[in-house]
């Protein structure tokens, strides 16, 4: 089992899930974009993100969890305010999902394990392999021959103008820009750069 670790304000964090007893959670290519619509409505409010990939049994995220005074409150039944708690959040996700697939499948229980898995980033110099390494995940695990042409990762939006609610600025600046960040992904990834940051995220 994952230790549980707490999610601070202000920390950066690769969190990963993957489905229960090695169970598909996403089975149809509209679940993919089903899980990134509720992943706005939960974790946004919460957390900033900067890059992810959905796999077809497991998925990996590196965010931060947004200071106490940035992230959005909610009323309790008293009618008090009080900051979201972003665990929280992210259970509301996972439970939400899980509802709807669910349904659609006509089965019952837990779709993801629990807890999810998270490990606190502390070093800056880790940034950038981490997402090189959450972008290569695709390739890593045999779903596709390239990553750079799997479409349920954030890779292509790297190399994109199009408007995103990534925080693709940070992001290319960890790796020197947009030149820099295509071929740092044409390189061959060195894992053990950043072993202690991967965990059991799915291998």
């Amino acid at each position: 089992m994952e230790k549980e670790i707490p999610l601070v304000h202000g920390g950066y964090y690769h969190i990963y899930n993957r489905g229960n007893a090695g169970e598909n959670i996403f089975r149809e290519q509209r679940n993919y974009p089903y899980f990134l619509t509720l992943y706005a409505k939960y974790i946004e409010p919460v957390a900033e993100t900067f890059a992810y990939c959905l796999l077809r049994n497991h998925f990996h995220l590196l965010v931060r969890i947004r200071e106490r005074e940035t992230c959005q409150v909610s009323k309790d039944l008293t009618g008090l305010s009080k900051v979201l708690n972003p665990s929280q959040q992210f259970s509301n996700l996972f439970n939400s999902y899980t509802k709807s697939i669910n349904i659609a499948c006509g089965r019952t229980g837990n779709l993801f394990q629990r807890p999810f898995g998270r490990i606190r980033v502390t070093n800056h110099e880790y940034f950038a392999n981490l997402v090189h390494y959450i972008h290569v995940n695709p390739q890593k695990h045999g779903f596709i021959d390239d990553f750079r042409e799997y479409p349920y990762s954030s890779y292509q939006t790297f190399r994109s103008a199009k408007p995103t609610r990534l925080n693709r600025d940070v992001v290319l600046e960890w790796f020197g820009g947009g030149d820099n960040f295509k071929m740092i992904h044409d390189l061959p990834l060195d894992t053990q750069a950043i072993v202690e940051l991967i965990g059991n995220d799915g291998d």
